[in-house]
């Protein structure tokens, strides 16, 4: 357990730290996206920016959840601040749902008036954006890809890839055609793709949230893979299992046992099939010889 423990903290160290390079990484370059949405006047470009902009204020959100994360446990919150991190991913997946209805509002706005555009200014902005956020996702790739921290912040560069795929590819139609109404049209295709990954996410969050079961859990199946592999015990039941994160399952049940079973023995085979079979490290135990009144 205590080498469990020492593996999981050198994991969430590794990808806080792939989150502070990532944040600093994308806030840099919104900052010359910005400048260049607004020389080309490419909708695109400034939209692209607007999401990086609030990518970088999400990964700084991520980056603090991990912190907070490793603060120990108090009087008044004993399973400590790890769940901050699913919330911090909420909010990420809610972010992103704004921002793709702020860019299909403005792509409509720019299909009833057209703007002119720099078409080869925002050829060169978005090219770089697509190098600097293809880093970025790859510095994001080493981490723990299960964290739902980790997950909405490689969403989020993820739809920043799109967004710069997208520039570059209205770029290159006004370039060739003089079809500005590209620009837009494209806006609003990253913004749909970017609204399936965040509802999925934005859904994740809110289970876990809402104390769901661990994903893949299937109760009925527990109980009767406990009656069945671990001697002297008759029933189980009152089973409870929820999540701290994701990677935290946490469960409860009562087991019944028979007269002339060893309580602490049963007890530590249930503890081993849970961790060996389920993945289920924390749970909380009740051995009963009789019938459950609760």
């Amino acid at each position: 357990m205590s080498s469990d423990h020492a593996h999981d903290h050198g994991r969430h160290a590794a990808s806080e730290r792939r989150v502070l390079w990532t944040m600093l990484l994308t806030g840099g370059f919104m900052l010359i996206e910005a400048a260049g949405g607004v020389l080309a006047g490419s909708l695109t470009l400034l939209a692209d920016a607007g999401h990086m902009l609030t990518d970088t204020t999400a990964l700084a959100l991520s980056w603090y959840a991990f912190r907070a994360s490793r603060q120990p446990p108090t009087a008044e919150h004993s399973y400590g601040h790890a769940r901050f991190q699913v919330l911090a991913a909420l909010v990420n997946g809610a972010t992103l749902l704004a921002i793709a209805g702020w860019i299909a509002i403005e792509a409509a706005h720019r299909l009833a008036a057209p703007m002119e555009i720099e078409s080869g200014t925002m050829l060169v902005v978005a090219a770089a954006g697509l190098l600097v956020n293809i880093g970025a996702f790859f510095i994001l790739n080493g981490g723990e890809r299960e964290n739902l921290n980790i997950r909405g912040a490689m969403l989020h560069v993820l739809g920043d890839i799109l967004g710069s795929i997208a520039a570059m590819a209205a770029a290159l139609i006004i370039l060739l055609t003089g079809w500005t109404a590209a620009d837009p049209i494209l806006s609003v295709l990253v913004a749909l793709l970017i609204v399936r990954s965040a509802w999925l996410l934005v859904r994740q969050s809110w289970h876990v949230l809402m104390e769901g079961k661990p994903e893949g859990l299937d109760i009925a199946d527990l109980k009767s893979v406990i009656v069945e592999s671990v001697a002297g015990v008759t029933d189980v039941h009152h089973v409870h299992a929820w999540q701290l994160t994701p990677e935290q399952p946490l469960l409860t049940l009562h087991a019944r046992i028979s007269d002339g079973a060893d309580h602490d023995q049963v007890l530590q085979q249930i503890r081993s099939l849970l961790n060996e079979r389920f993945s289920i490290r924390h749970a909380t135990i009740q051995v009963e010889r009789s019938e459950c009144r609760q």
